[in-house]
């Protein structure tokens, strides 16, 4: 299982108004033990795009990528972890 050990959050800007609901962008950085197919020697944080919108909030995208040198790790979140992250989302959403 990931934990989240520091996170930051920004509202997506949608200058034309054409999306539905409030999205935002959250980093994550998270620990991994070792013995997960996550792990990297270098760490590795998680980009979740959440999408905020009454009863049709969830995550949008979800991608992983090594924390020291930026590059996308090519690894798909479990369902467990994702639903995880999604419920963090919601828990951290900031005030309007």
């Amino acid at each position: 299982m990931l934990t989240i050990t520091e996170y930051s959050v920004e509202l997506v800007k949608d200058p034309f108004g054409i999306l539905s609901g409030t999205r935002y962008e959250f980093i994550m950085d998270v620990d991994v033990p070792e013995d997960d197919e996550l792990f990297t020697e270098n760490g590795v944080y998680v980009k979740v795009v959440y999408k905020s919108d009454g009863d049709r909030s969830g995550i949008v995208s979800c991608d992983l990528y090594e924390r020291i040198t930026h590059k996308y790790v090519d690894v798909e979140v479990d369902a467990d972890e994702k639903e995880a992250l999604a419920a963090f989302c919601q828990e951290n959403l900031p005030e309007d």
